[in-house]
């Protein structure tokens, strides 16, 4: 039997959609050892200028221009699939991807970025592809750009979301609900004192993490940092600044002059070590952060959700009881001091976390990817 080949698609807009793809990839492996996976940028099949512009644009809105961002995302949600708008989002880096993936030859193809999802939905819908096609959602909302009648397969976070694609004309056969997934080391039970030790912490303080994601887009962070720093309460702080080097030399002279102490660092790949060690996180809602803190089962507080998906990703954390919501500086403050001098509610959000996660996520995935791609068949069929 020829070996599996399977590529996986995903996009630099924001670093969630590649880690998804990432923890997938690591969990075919573990089941799959000889099969060839090969995993790309969608952006590599664009110009290079209009995919950097694209990039760039949607950094600097979600930081500077959120609810501008917010009005496009929600505008978009319902858009029709046959609209001229989705037609062009569709004809993206069309000729390019055809001429890569029959060179390649994939037996099947996996997905974590709505636009890529829609190009290729529309080659399978007019059979020019013939490679069964596996779409990962990555937040736990609906939107219009997801829904594609040439998917083969939907894996999504939570039944709210298969229902919302139910309600859209998707195929309840074609959605499973397994989890976002997550990398396997989310799941792993770290030993929390030698974490505290490893990372300088002292183990008689709690310990908030603070986190912007890869570009450092945490609405407030200077602002919430100094208010942390300076707490009555005795706390630490971990802040995670991603790739925002100004923000991390901001941080570095903040824990200089701080109360309590606060550790800073740039992009980190132990992230799960942090998660380890924090009594409650401070960060953004993107949907790959949320659902490695439900899956460690840590609490989580976002303040400012970005309008969008991220706002739709807060209100579901609420909804479950995982985490809480501060939209103004002054409910923050609250919040805080609320959930530091009640160590109980903590714990009842820590809970409701570890409740509702999915174990094994991206091992629930890629059983469910393989067994899409064994009822297709072996035989590679690109037109």
């Amino acid at each position: 039997m020829n070996e599996i080949r399977m590529l996986v698609l995903s996009a630099a807009f924001g670093n969630g959609h590649v880690r998804a793809a990432e923890a997938v990839i690591e969990a075919m492996s573990s089941k799959m050892p000889t099969a060839i996976i090969t995993h790309l940028d969608f952006g590599e099949f664009l110009i290079r200028p209009f995919n950097s512009v694209m990039k760039n644009t949607y950094i600097e809105m979600i930081k500077y221009f959120p609810k501008l961002y917010g009005q496009f995302y929600y505008r978009t949600a319902k858009i029709d699939p046959d609209s001229l708008f989705q037609r062009f989002l569709n004809s993206l880096g069309h000729r390019e991807f055809i001429r890569f993936i029959n060179s390649y030859n994939p037996d099947v193809i996996i997905c974590t970025y709505p636009t890529i999802t829609g190009v290729l939905a529309q080659l399978r819908s007019k059979n020019i592809l013939n490679v069964p096609l596996a779409a990962i959602v990555t937040d736990y909302t609906v939107h219009n750009q997801w829904i594609h009648q040439g998917v083969d397969l939907y894996i999504v976070g939570c039944q709210y979301v298969c229902e919302g694609f139910v309600d859209r004309g998707i195929e309840r056969r074609r959605i499973r609900v397994t989890g976002i997934p997550v990398n396997p080391k989310f799941e792993l039970e770290l030993n929390r004192q030698k974490i505290i030790v490893k990372l300088g912490l002292n183990s008689n303080r709690l310990t908030i993490l603070v986190m912007g994601g890869a570009d450092g887009v945490l609405c407030g962070a200077k602002r919430t940092c100094n208010f942390l720093g300076n707490i009555e309460t005795p706390v630490q702080i971990l802040v995670v600044c991603g790739k925002d080097e100004k923000m991390y030399k901001y941080m570095v002279s903040v824990s200089n002059t701080a109360n309590n102490p606060i550790r800073c660092f740039g992009y980190v790949d132990n992230i799960e070590e942090h998660m380890t060690a924090a009594d409650l996180i401070v960060t953004k809602a993107g949907g790959l952060t949320v659902s490695e803190a439900l899956t460690k089962g840590v609490p989580l507080l976002i303040y400012k959700p970005i309008p969008g998906q991220e706002e739709e990703n807060a209100n579901f954390i609420k909804q479950i009881g995982a985490g809480k919501i501060s939209h103004t500086f002054a409910e923050f403050e609250s919040t805080v001091d609320y959930l530091l001098n009640h160590p109980s509610e903590l714990e009842k959000m820590s809970r409701a976390a570890r409740k509702f996660t999915p174990r094994s996520s991206a091992q629930h995935a890629a059983d469910t990817i393989l067994t899409l791609q064994r009822n297709s068949g072996l035989i590679k069929k690109i037109m």
